[in-house]
């Protein structure tokens, strides 16, 4: 039977992060999946219950988990509730929130897998993931799905300019229609961190064996980002998905109770990935 169950842990400034593990109680010992959200994303967000389900059904332990800066709290795990703190987050910190899962679920009895574990990042999850990967030999094998190359390219350097005069920037979520704030703490975070925040410098120090997943039809984050990353990590294979999107025909909310067919197809080839 798929079960599941539910972890808070502190994160970046000891604020609590929410995570989900999602398994096949049948199988006393599974590899264990870690999925790192996008920007404006979140563990809940869309079809990602059913992407865990179906790693689950295929022999997998499936964690997901929300960075604790990404400006949901755990009383509204789906709702950007609390902007200050989505204000306040930097790369930095999502990094320390993903060495911090993967403290936990390397743990021991807390939670029973192996001291290592397979790591799926999608969008800017994906960025921090493959810099995590590069980190981290606890990471045994890497997928990302439609992965930055840059984390500047989350905004224009038009942008960017006046973001550094005012101290702030806020950003449309077109879905809620929230004008959510960044600080320029962001942006002095890549300053101060020019080296280990470079996902493309990052991306050629990546050992594992690496599955770079991308949409031909991606309006958010181009196809020319998986190419450049590929270029960056010859060994790294490339899937391109055709007719995929940024979120793989997901969306916020979902009320289909299967996966849409691009988003199917990214789990069946990381599954196979990820068994080789």
């Amino acid at each position: 039977m798929i079960r599941k169950q539910y972890f808070n842990i502190p994160g970046a400034k000891g604020r609590g992060m929410l995570m989900d593990l999602t398994f096949d109680d049948a199988l006393k010992k599974a590899p264990m999946v870690i999925f790192a959200h996008g920007f404006k994303g979140f563990k809940d967000w869309g079809s990602h219950n059913l992407v865990a389900h179906f790693f689950a059904e295929n022999g997998f332990r499936f964690l997901k988990f929300n960075f604790s800066h990404n400006g949901t709290t755990v009383a509204n795990p789906c709702d950007f509730a609390d902007l200050i703190a989505f204000a306040d987050n930097t790369f930095t910190m999502e990094l320390n929130d993903l060495k911090a899962v993967i403290d936990f679920a390397c743990g021991g009895s807390a939670m029973p897998t192996e001291p290592w574990v397979y790591l799926i990042g999608h969008s800017m999850g994906g960025g921090i993931s493959i810099i995590k990967a590069a980190e981290d030999d606890r990471v045994k094998k890497l997928v990302t799905m439609a992965a930055l190359s840059g984390f500047h390219h989350l905004w224009s350097p038009k942008d960017e300019e006046q973001w550094r005069l005012q101290g702030i920037m806020y950003i449309l979520n077109k879905r809620t229609g929230q004008e959510l704030p960044l600080k320029v703490s962001l942006l002095q975070d890549l300053d101060k961190n020019p080296a280990r925040l470079d996902i493309m410098a990052m991306a050629k120090q990546v050992k594992q064996p690496w599955l770079i997943v991308h949409g031909d039809a991606d309006p958010t984050v181009p196809l020319g980002s998986a190419e450049e990353l590929k270029a960056a990590q010859p060994d790294a294979e490339l899937l391109i998905i055709p007719g995929a999107d940024h979120t793989f025909g997901s969306s916020q909310p979902y009320t289909e109770a299967f996966l849409p067919p691009p988003l199917l197809n990214f789990c069946q080839a990381s599954a196979a990935f990820l068994k080789k």
